[in-house]
């Protein structure tokens, strides 16, 4: 089986600054300020059949990113996702990742930005399933690190920064034998993942934690509607530790991860349900067209 090309290394073209390149030459020099001062932002996206779900949703977020880091993109919502459909098209892909990144050049370096320009970037690769839960659902471990108070990261940005804490929360997890974290938040309560966000079901009940420490993302907006519009009820509010014993079933949502199924979080157990697969076929008929909300 042949190795999977690195990062740096393939074909294909990436959209940089305006304009198609090609994908060896998309390049930022080493003394740009998001590398030392983490000013960047940038959105994960599906693409399926030609169809990037919830495109515009995205590429508003993007710019609402920037601008809690205090740098604003001269490209708008539409242009943006033009430039997305654009470098779909240039690599002759329909379904695919789309990763837009935006961040703080190399024309100034120090802790203050204000002479830099922003920047943005989009490429786009097929990626297949992003967390394999197998038949009993993924294995978490309990993350030593914490999501942040809101009063002290911009916690509602898509922010490269934020997520240094979920690299390596994920490696630790890793290590010992488990394929992902459970985070909780500087309170002590359950947040998240270290990419994606929580639900759990109990008596026909969805709980989900309230997303006033971490990203409260366009999957999880997505779920809660469609599991309201099959008249489930969904409550969203804190949740610690404690509670997790008498929860039955767990799934993560995530753009990337789309809707997975948590086996085990810790010391404590979960069903695939039937409320989860359902979940899961629902998202799968939106994606593609086959379903509305």
């Amino acid at each position: 089986m042949a190795e999977e090309p690195t990062y740096d290394d393939r074909d294909g073209f990436i959209w940089l600054d305006g304009k198609l390149v090609p994908w060896r030459e998309a390049n930022v020099h080493v003394l740009t300020h998001a590398l030392h001062y983490a000013s960047s932002v940038f959105e994960g996206v599906r693409a399926y059949d030609g169809h990037i779900f919830e495109a515009d949703w995205h590429s508003r977020r993007l710019r609402e990113s920037a601008a809690m880091l205090g740098f604003d993109l001269p490209w708008s919502i539409e242009q943006i996702t033009a430039a997305c459909y654009e470098t779909l098209k240039a690599n002759d892909l329909k379904d695919a990742y789309v990763r837009p990144v935006a961040w703080r050049g190399s024309e100034q370096m120090g802790v203050s930005a204000q002479k830099t320009k922003p920047h943005m970037a989009i490429a786009c690769w097929y990626w297949g399933t992003y967390l394999d839960p197998g038949a009993g659902g993924l294995k978490l471990d309990i993350a030593p690190w914490r999501r942040p108070a809101p009063f002290t990261a911009p916690v509602q940005a898509k922010a490269a920064g934020l997520y240094m804490i979920a690299t390596m929360s994920k490696h630790h997890a890793e290590a010992r034998g488990f394929q992902d974290a459970l985070m909780f938040d500087y309170r002590g309560q359950v947040a998240e993942a270290t990419g994606a966000n929580a639900f759990f079901i109990k008596d026909g009940v969805i709980h989900t934690p309230t997303p006033d420490c971490f990203l409260n993302g366009i999957t999880r907006q997505t779920v809660i509607k469609l599991a309201r519009r099959r008249g489930i009820e969904v409550i969203e509010r804190a949740i610690w530790p404690e509670e997790l014993e008498g929860f039955e079933q767990f799934f993560l949502t995530g753009s990337a991860a789309e809707i997975v199924p948590v086996g085990s979080a810790g010391p404590w157990s979960f069903q695939v349900g039937e409320m989860t697969r359902q979940i899961q076929k629902d998202y799968s008929d939106l994606v593609r067209g086959k379903l509305t909300l």
